[in-house]
């Protein structure tokens, strides 16, 4: 029998399309299946740059796709996620439509991602763009190019590599039926020959208000920081997936005494929090946050709704006994007594291991 879910949920499910086909196919089906409609929306990410006047890095806009039911509802949103890379061929050239806007500082790239349009052709990406700047976009060769006084300001280029088959399903917060809306999701990209890549992780991301207090924060550091391994080999982590860490030594540190706020936050910039841990736990620390959630990006990636759910569960369980108002334990020496010790805490049977799920 499936676990059930008690909470707000969102899930963000690593998937990989056939050659040939994309992660816009999968949104057509969708929104067939369900009788709504496809909105194209850019995606932003960054990687590192090979273009020198970007500064050794560029970040960029993405084709993705929204895709909402008959009812106007958000059924989930579908983009690409560069840590996918294995089951690609790098020297693949674009299909027709699918491009991409680069540029190298994060308020040009909101801008520009406000003024083009996604679903537009490449030759008209950065037509907008350009004319706020009272410029003209340069072609050379299959790159658009808008500079102002001798700087770049942005590139348009084919999105080469097969960068339309990785396909990261994005769900709103699920707050009932998350197995029924993932089989809806999962099941209609397996039909149409979708897999689970190489790299591929489940994430997972619980109201943020729920650990805002310090004490509560304070136990989530001890379960990802102190039971990192016996987490892992419970959850099942995959061992290829990439942009993962553990939690820096001066969170973990601070974690163990009765931290405030300021000193948390403190502890977390010393040690270079970021989002590419096993826990995102930065949106937490801020005032204003963007996306006000704890992010859990540990579990393995799977087409298994009842699967994803099931880890889910754990996962959630866990974090409830980190609400509870106790101190999180440390854990056993033995790998194997902390495993069946983190089943406890979780309230389900000792033997459960990752391999089970």
């Amino acid at each position: 029998m499936t676990a059930e879910l008690h909470g707000r949920i969102g899930f963000e499910l690593e998937l990989l399309a056939p050659r040939g086909s994309s992660r816009r196919a999968l949104a057509d089906a969708l929104a067939k299946r369900c009788g709504g409609q496809v909105r194209p929306v850019w995606h932003h990410d960054s990687e590192p740059a090979l273009v020198s006047s970007l500064g050794g890095r560029f970040l960029h806009l993405t084709q993705g796709f929204q895709v909402f039911r008959g009812s106007g509802d958000l059924l989930c949103t579908l983009v690409d996620d560069v840590t996918i890379v294995a089951d690609l061929d790098p020297a693949a050239s674009a299909p027709p439509g699918w491009h991409r806007i680069l540029t190298d500082d994060p308020r040009l790239l909101g801008l520009l991602a406000h003024v083009s349009d996604p679903g537009g052709p490449l030759d008209q990406a950065l037509d907008n763009a350009a004319a706020l700047w009272g410029v003209t976009p340069e072609r050379i060769g299959h790159v658009w190019r808008i500079e102002s006084g001798g700087a770049t300001i942005a590139l348009a280029t084919p999105s080469g590599g097969e960068r339309e088959r990785p396909c990261e399903i994005v769900t709103p917060p699920l707050v009932t039926d998350h197995v029924a809306v993932l089989e809806e999701l999962l099941g209609t990209a397996a039909t149409l020959g979708f897999t689970v890549p190489r790299e591929a992780a489940v994430h997972l991301h619980f109201d943020g208000a729920l650990f805002r207090d310090p004490r509560v924060f304070a136990n989530v550091v001890r379960l990802f920081g102190h039971w990192r391994e016996p987490l892992r080999e419970l959850i099942g982590t995959n061992a290829n997936c990439r942009r993962l860490a553990a939690l820096p030594a001066e969170l973990l540190a601070a974690a163990e005494g009765s931290p405030t706020w300021e000193e948390l936050r403190d502890a977390a910039a010393r040690g270079g929090l970021g989002k590419f841990f096993d826990v995102n736990l930065t949106q937490l620390l801020h005032d204003k946050p963007e996306r006000d959630t704890l992010e859990v990006r540990i579990l393995p990636g799977t087409l298994d709704a009842g699967e994803a759910v099931e880890r889910a569960a754990l996962v959630e369980a866990l974090l409830e006994r980190c609400r509870d108002g106790s101190r999180f334990p440390m854990p056993p020496a033995a790998l194997d007594a902390a495993v069946r010790e983190l089943c406890a805490n979780a309230g389900g049977p000792a033997e459960r291991t990752g391999a089970a799920w």
